[in-house]
């Protein structure tokens, strides 16, 4: 029997405990072993694909018999782990909002766990309040940006205030403030209730300051475990081969060939962006060049997303004109949105904010044959294009699972060479280096930089101040 209830600081026991997915031949993660004390802050890392997110799902009681198999014990509080017991908070927020409005959204953890009315909506607009997540309770959550859907997940998690507090990359797609109010506001819960607190990051700074202890998982169970000084100073060379971010930049950026001439692909004038017929922020002009990369930045909310939408052809323009212009568009009409997607192919390709919103297939290998045999490419040139994006992103292992089972890591770099498959003239990218190691980030940074230097324009909708200096010639701020 469990002695643990909400609010008691949880203890976590895993002997030997390993899990598979169903399908996969390979194990998530394998022989792990640790023991997490009441109260503690512990920092996760390990490089893309190591079983972070396997592990904090499987200690909020998620994992399923039914999608894999286990072995070994792990415990929380000396029992199997319940759902509900534990604020766990995924790579994608989109998976777990699950209510029509802001405030019922929020508060349906707390009504599984029986706290009293009264009290469940005090705690509402105080985890609110406490993420920076200013919009009212009836706001339909389907209207939030992706970062704005972050905040209200950890919102919900904090609103729970259970003895276990889990959260997977919560700040990945947060802008700068969202990522103090979040590390903020989870200082302050974990003050107030002395919950414990175990958080998967690549980005050592982020959280460096209120974690105690920082487990590193590898291959093979646990390959470092201490304090945040000693682990990180004394294992760095160790830990930087291995993907963990140790400093707060990268490696070096990847050194661009200077472009001979470029050309104009696509051109905005007086553009009005937004869903239906709400405009979002002000009219834009710019221009979409071969060769050279846009970033597009700004907060939460200021229309990332929308803008690389409407580039895309996959969103309307509310008003002024864009334009594709002839080397992009040939002879099919200067209006993306009208393009078929036979069209859309060779000419752009998207990344979406979340990867699973465009896989159709049942392996990764088929999924990345799917452009190249809409182009009716023969089966020898896609066979050759699928092996080299497979090796260049580290998914060459991974060529017979299923999309779904991959960790978010492996999902973006899935996405991201989905739409390379097809050698499009224009990429557009929306976070394109969420849930990255520094190894795979360096890879998947110096593949778009080959794409640059053979002429492709790159539009990317990020957060990453890291990628921006490393790829971008030219920004826009959104407001």
């Amino acid at each position: 029997m469990s002695n643990h209830h909400p609010g008691a600081p949880a203890s976590v026991t895993v002997a030997g405990w390993g899990w598979r997915h169903a399908g996969r031949i390979a194990w998530a993660v394998r022989e792990l072993d640790l023991r997490i004390e009441p109260g503690e802050r512990v920092l996760l890392l390990g490089e893309s694909g190591a079983g972070k997110s396997t592990l904090l799902s499987a200690l909020a009681g998620v994992l399923g018999a039914d999608s894999g198999e286990s072995e070994g014990s792990l415990l929380v509080d000396g029992a199997s782990p319940l759902p509900g017991r534990a604020g766990l908070v995924l790579q994608d927020p989109d998976s777990q909002v699950i209510l029509a409005r802001v405030g019922d959204d929020v508060a349906f953890g707390c009504e599984n766990l029986g706290v009293p009315r009264d009290e469940i909506w005090v705690r509402v607009r105080e985890s609110l309040s406490a993420v920076g997540l200013d919009v009212g309770l009836d706001r339909a959550t389907s209207a939030l940006s992706g970062g704005q859907k972050q905040r209200l997940v950890i919102a919900g998690a904090l609103a729970m205030r259970t003895g276990l507090l889990l959260l997977d990359e919560p700040t990945a797609n947060l802008d700068a403030t969202g990522v103090t109010d979040v590390t903020d506001a989870v200082a302050r819960a974990l003050a107030a209730t002395g919950a414990t607190l175990v958080v998967v990051e690549h980005r050592v700074s982020v959280w460096r300051e209120l974690v105690d202890r920082v487990i590193v998982l590898g291959a093979t169970g646990v390959i470092a475990d201490g304090t945040p000084a000693r682990v990180l100073s004394g294992s760095g060379a160790q830990l930087a081969a291995r993907g963990v971010w140790v400093s707060e930049h990268p490696t070096t950026p990847p050194r661009r060939r200077m472009v001979a001439a470029t050309q104009p692909l696509e051109q905005a004038m007086g553009l009005g962006i937004g869903r239906g017929a709400v405009p979002i922020g002000r009219e834009l002009e710019l221009t979409v060049e071969s060769g050279r990369c846009l970033a597009v930045t700004g907060a939460n909310g200021s229309g990332k997303t929308t803008l690389a939408l409407t580039l895309a052809g996959l969103l309307p323009p509310i008003s002024g004109r864009l334009e594709a212009l002839p080397p992009l568009a040939g002879r099919i009409g200067p209006s993306p949105i009208r393009w078929r997607s036979r069209q859309l192919l060779t000419r752009i390709g998207t990344v979406f904010q979340n990867p699973e919103h465009q896989f159709l297939s049942s392996s990764v290998r088929a999924e990345l044959e799917v452009g190249p045999r809409a182009l009716r490419l023969t089966p020898a040139e896609t066979t050759a294009r699928v092996d080299e994006l497979l090796t260049r992103l580290r998914l060459d292992s991974l060529a017979a699972a299923n999309p779904f089972t991959l960790s978010g890591g492996e999902k973006r770099r899935l996405s991201v060479a989905t739409a390379l498959a097809t050698r499009p003239r224009v990429l557009v990218l929306d976070e394109p280096t969420f849930g990255q190691d520094s190894r795979t980030w360096s890879e998947l940074v110096g593949l778009l930089a080959e794409l640059l230097d053979d002429g492709s324009a790159i539009v990317a909708a990020t957060h990453d101040q890291d990628f921006v200096h490393a790829l971008a010639d030219e920004t826009l701020a959104l407001s």
